[in-house]
């Protein structure tokens, strides 16, 4: 890093540290009332299984972890220096109204929502990218959840002045059935696809019903033509008209498209199915499973683990007129969020595995998203990327950047909780020009910095290095090995170059990884 841009960060850091608390005073306090609800019937739920929850995590443990979920980056080293050392007793609430407030959460969340509304198709991953400049713009306005996902469904491939949320229908394939199959799984938490050819297996959905679902989407390719809402059950003759997945037919207006009048029920306040889905998925990211699991197929064949509590979350979240950030703030002040991921203790001593993550006695240990890995290791080495992808988050297939050729490596990570890291991307990471330029003397300024602040001590410098890497700051017994290899060289005798090797060897470490 320049002296300049090291003067300017400085600045940027010094400008949050006065911005005014006032301005935080009020949107949270419904949100902490949610929290302490949260916190009690969590609670109930160990008591009544006799457990002992993990301890609440530290300082250092709880930036990393609300940084990289609430903004898809580790924080930077000012931001870890400035939070360990802030001493007001409601630090937590005052970052995360910063955090939520930034341009970094639309950013991310923007990512967040599109990798789990759009299907991986991979003709239309250019389009992709005005699906989320599209979702960052409604996120950055805080437009109500129920607000977006209703000009979602309304929208369709020709709509002019609708590009970003058109590429919904375009990566469906336009079809029907993909489309009742999405928009039932992901706004309703019902897996009706599993009807699709057959009654569903374990819950009550009919074939016929999957099919009257699906013809909310009829009328699309029927521009110029009036509307349809009926289709005919492939493999049958037997013809089914639009209805909900509540068995009632909708009240379709003369020449409207029935799509919208989907959009309105599924986002209606009264809908026994949205909220309860929204509140699900949110939980599920912020957690690594969901109460209801998995996330996309809840129903009675498959009841929540704590059922009051979804209910209250869904309560809560409309009557605050789906205001994400007041569910997310919620979320985030529980003392559930605040656990650290260490195993707790059975009464006998012994650690609790099983229970823990259903139970949520303590914060499960989940891999980065290629996103998150990657925007993290750029601010551990001050990576900068040329505009104008600078201000994007996402990436097509047409881009070779480092970014893009970093996240189609890793772009096989399905289930948070079960990241595994294959050959090829540890090999990636270990060996790599980005990670070889990153801990090298002459390609990472930030290295460069602390291995040539020969003013300061050992201990000093690799108190900063631990900062940079895992927002915290090293242990005693980490410290005094790795003091000791330092100074005597490493293996090259090369004080400097010992450097690089902690470095390396902190980026490529399971806890830089991890998000716990």
């Amino acid at each position: 890093m320049s002296g300049r841009r090291l003067v300017t960060a400085a600045l940027a850091a010094l400008c949050l540290a006065l911005e005014p608390v006032t301005a935080f005073a009020d949107p949270g306090r419904d949100a902490q009332a949610l929290a302490k609800q949260i916190d009690q019937l969590i609670a109930a739920r160990w008591a009544a299984h006799k457990i002992q929850p993990a301890a609440p995590a530290d300082d250092a443990e709880f930036i990393r972890r609300v940084c990289l979920d609430l903004t898809g980056r580790i924080p930077t080293i000012l931001e870890a220096r400035d939070f360990l050392d802030d001493d007001r007793p409601n630090k937590r609430h005052i970052w995360v109204e910063k955090m939520l407030a930034s341009e970094r959460y639309a950013d991310h969340f923007a990512n967040v929502w599109r990798v789990l509304w759009l299907p991986p198709v991979p003709d239309q991953t250019s389009n992709a990218g005005a699906f989320e400049t599209w979702l960052r713009q409604r996120l950055a306005k805080n437009a109500g959840y129920d607000a977006i996902v209703r000009e979602l469904l309304i929208a369709a491939p020709g709509d002019r002045g609708e590009v970003g949320p058109s590429i919904f229908y375009l990566a469906n394939e336009q079809k029907p059935e993909n489309l009742a199959a999405s928009t039932s799984r992901l706004f309703l938490g019902l897996k009706l696809e599993c009807a699709q050819c057959h009654n569903h297996p374990t819950a009550h959905w009919t074939r016929k019903q999957f099919w009257e679902f699906a013809a909310f989407f009829a009328d699309l390719g029927t521009e110029g033509k009036a509307n349809r809402q009926q289709l005919t059950i492939p493999g049958t003759k037997q013809v089914v008209q639009a209805r909900f997945v509540t068995g009632v037919a909708p009240q379709l207006q003369p020449g409207g498209s029935p799509r919208a009048t989907l959009a309105e029920w599924i986002a209606a306040a009264d809908n026994p199915y949205f909220a309860r889905a929204a509140v699900n998925q949110l939980w599920a990211y912020f957690f690594g499973a969901g109460l209801v699991e998995p996330a996309d197929d809840m129903g009675e064949h498959n009841p929540p683990s704590h059922p009051e509590l979804l209910d209250e979350l869904a309560r809560q979240f409309t009557a605050h007129r789906f205001d994400l950030k007041f569910l997310i703030r919620a979320l985030v002040a529980s003392r559930a969020y605040q656990l650290t991921s260490v195993l707790p203790l059975t009464p006998n001593r012994s650690p609790l595995r099983g229970e823990a993550r259903s139970l949520f006695a303590r914060m499960a240990v989940r891999g980065l998203s290629p996103e998150q890995l990657f925007d993290s290791l750029a601010v551990a080495i001050d990576w900068q990327e040329p505009p104008p992808r600078a201000q994007r988050s996402f990436v097509g297939q047409e881009d070779r950047s480092p970014r893009a050729q970093f996240l189609e490596k890793f772009a096989n990570q399905d289930k948070r909780t079960e990241s595994q890291t294959t050959i090829l991307q540890a090999l990636f990471l270990m060996n790599g020009k980005l990670m070889a330029d990153a801990t090298s003397l002459e390609g990472s300024g930030t290295l460069a910095i602390i291995a040539d602040a020969e003013s300061l001590s050992t201990a000093r410098r690799l108190e900063t290095l631990y900062l940079v890497a895992l927002a915290r700051k090293p242990r005693a017994e980490e410290a005094a090995r790795l003091i000791k290899y330092i100074d005597a060289g490493g293996p090259r005798k090369d004080k400097k170059k010992a450097f690089a090797d902690v470095f390396w060897a902190l980026l490529n470490s399971a806890e830089f990884r991890l998000n716990h």
